[in-house]
């Protein structure tokens, strides 16, 4: 038994950017309490990737807040995630783990 194609097998970028595509985990460090964390949040939700893992750090009296997350991304994709994030007036600092 043979299997024959007509055409040469390509793949498409969308499946060389499925086969690089990881969980990556992100801590954003916000300020505005509670606003902050709300609009990275918003944010997040419309960014059009599901979180596998999302926890937020709010306490009473301390400047700053963070949010922990963890999204399947490409390289290119956790770059712009990124800078995507720091674009935001409530953002102070996003690092990558």
């Amino acid at each position: 038994m043979s299997i024959t194609a007509d055409r040469p097998i390509t793949f498409s970028p969308d499946i060389a950017d499925i086969a690089t595509r990881m969980p990556r985990r992100h801590t954003v460090v916000t300020r505005d309490g509670m606003d902050g964390v709300m609009a990275v949040a918003t944010a997040l939700q419309t960014c059009g990737r599901s979180l596998s893992e999302f926890s937020v750090d709010v306490r009473d009296g301390v400047a700053y807040s963070s949010i922990s997350c963890t999204m399947s991304l490409t390289p290119a994709e956790c770059e712009a995630f990124g800078e995507r994030m720091l674009d935001m007036a409530c953002v102070i600092a996003v690092d990558p783990y």
